[in-house]
């Protein structure tokens, strides 16, 4: 019983990454990822602003992810909190500024609202989307409509972010490695920006 039970259980466990990989390869590649990556480096290392992030719930912390290692890899970026935006936080945006907004369904509320707030105290800053809902009225609002193709989620309820979030963090990475590529970030340049743990000493090694 408990062999068979192990061999069914193998065989879910694979079907599941199956479904994931899968979903990653569904990502469109259609050069919206090329366009977001100009529009980045123009607004961050040419004008010299800084990449916002922002999403809400499990996006959100998607976003806490790619902003930390754009600002690791020599892309400064902040994670705003969308809900936080509205206390204050907003004013952490200044002109020269590029948001990166994170939600799935392309209708988070929290990310509506931060969308209309950010162009009412800069009328013209940009925006990039990272979304599974290439229909949304988010995505024609933004300069960039990244979509990650829209997979179902593994979830068995169908709701809990499970695929979408694991193809929004490839999508992250992707801009990661290409931003990093348009920049010829070093080893050495690494190391200023991490200088302690494992990592930094790694960078530092000849």
């Amino acid at each position: 019983m408990c062999i068979n039970f192990l061999i069914v259980s193998t065989d879910k466990i694979k079907s599941l990454i199956q479904r994931e990989i899968e979903a990653i390869q569904q990502i469109p590649v259609d050069g919206a990822i090329l366009k977001a990556v100009d529009l980045i480096y123009q607004q961050v290392h040419q004008k010299k602003g800084k990449l916002i992030v922002s999403g809400m719930g499990k996006a959100g912390q998607i976003g806490v992810n790619i902003a930390t290692t754009l600002s690791s890899t020599g892309t400064p970026a902040i994670f705003l909190h969308p809900s936080e935006a509205q206390h204050g936080d907003l004013g952490m945006i200044q002109e020269n500024d590029i948001l990166l907004t994170i939600s799935n369904s392309g209708k988070t509320r929290e990310i509506v609202e931060l969308e209309y707030l950010a162009k009412n105290l800069y009328p013209q800053i940009k925006m990039i989307l990272l979304t599974g809902n290439k229909d949304a009225d988010l995505a024609v609002k933004a300069d960039v409509a990244l979509f990650t193709g829209g997979p179902e989620e593994l979830c068995p309820l169908g709701l809990a972010p499970t695929t979408s979030t694991t193809v929004m963090t490839v999508a992250g990475d992707i801009l990661v490695v290409l931003l990093m590529e348009r920049i010829n970030f070093t080893k050495a340049d690494y190391a200023k920006r991490h200088h302690s743990g494992y990592l930094g000493q790694k960078a530092k090694e000849e």
